[in-house]
């Protein structure tokens, strides 16, 4: 039987997005289905955006005008909701994937999932909490562009090709030596509480829990979750960081529970 892949519509709302992001955010929306619709909004006569067309035919995003018709009020806010409603009653697609900071999109993504279809949200760490809740997943742009915004260190310039690899090798590995020993530090108490509770609400009657469906139960509490906020990929590589479960495999499935306390 052919699995049929999820169409999603990707809405940009260019005055509170990051064009560094786009292209991680692409890919990002890629592990979930095709991104059939891309646009972005924005006033284009606006100096500020003149950057996004750098992304624009890269990425085939459609630009949507959208004149400020009154100082004070986001007109881009007003058309991204109006085209989101259009493809919405269109019924042609999965889902909708919203790349904004701005809480004003919290009624349209909590009214999308009432139709029954996914939304993934896309905003920086301080995007507000309504709009995260409203997502069925919430993914932080920060996580997916670490990697392009590191900016080089002056005094690597005075090293040498060899030494620039040397150094580079041993702060990977200081870092990832020092992410080891203080994930289970930094990951704050209510998180970790959301885990045990997800192990303990999906396990067996000896104790084992299968690792997608406790994925699945903290995604659905916790929206913004993502392990990728603790340094780590994947779900699996943060279980096994905290050192608090016990961990197995079997038919190709991780299973864990918690490490049971040795009696004196």
């Amino acid at each position: 039987m052919e699995i049929q892949t999820k169409k999603f519509a990707v809405l940009i709302d260019a005055d509170n997005s990051s064009i560094n992001a786009i292209p991680s955010v692409l890919e990002e929306v890629a592990k979930y289905g095709i991104a059939s619709v891309k646009r972005v909004y924005g006033d284009w006569s606006s100096e500020t955006l003149k950057n996004w067309r750098d992304v624009l035919l890269p990425h085939a995003i459609t630009p949507v005008q959208q004149f400020a018709y009154t100082k004070g009020k986001d007109a881009t806010d007003m058309i991204l909701i109006i085209d989101a409603m259009d493809l919405l009653y269109a019924g042609a697609l999965d889902g909708f994937c919203i790349v904004s900071s701005d809480s004003d999109f919290t009624p349209l993504a909590s009214r999308i999932r009432e139709n029954g279809l996914s939304v993934y949200g896309f905003g920086k760490k301080t995007t507000p909490e309504a709009f995260k809740k409203a997502c069925d997943k919430f993914i932080y742009v920060e996580n997916l562009t670490s990697d392009i915004d590191v900016k080089s260190i002056d005094e690597d310039e005075l090293l040498s090709v060899a030494m620039k690899k040397d150094v580079n090798n041993i702060e990977s590995k200081i870092s990832a030596q020092t992410k080891e020993n203080t994930v289970a530090d930094t990951i704050d108490r209510a998180t970790l509480n959301l885990i045990y509770k997800a192990v303990k609400d999906n396990a067996d009657e000896n104790g084992w829990a299968n690792l997608s469906m406790v994925g699945q139960y903290i995604s659905a509490v916790k929206p913004d979750f993502d392990s990728r906020n603790y340094g780590r990929a994947k779900l699996s590589g943060l279980i096994k960081t905290l050192n608090l479960f016990e961990t197995k495999i079997e038919f190709s499935q991780m299973y864990l529970r918690k490490i049971k306390k040795q009696s004196n």
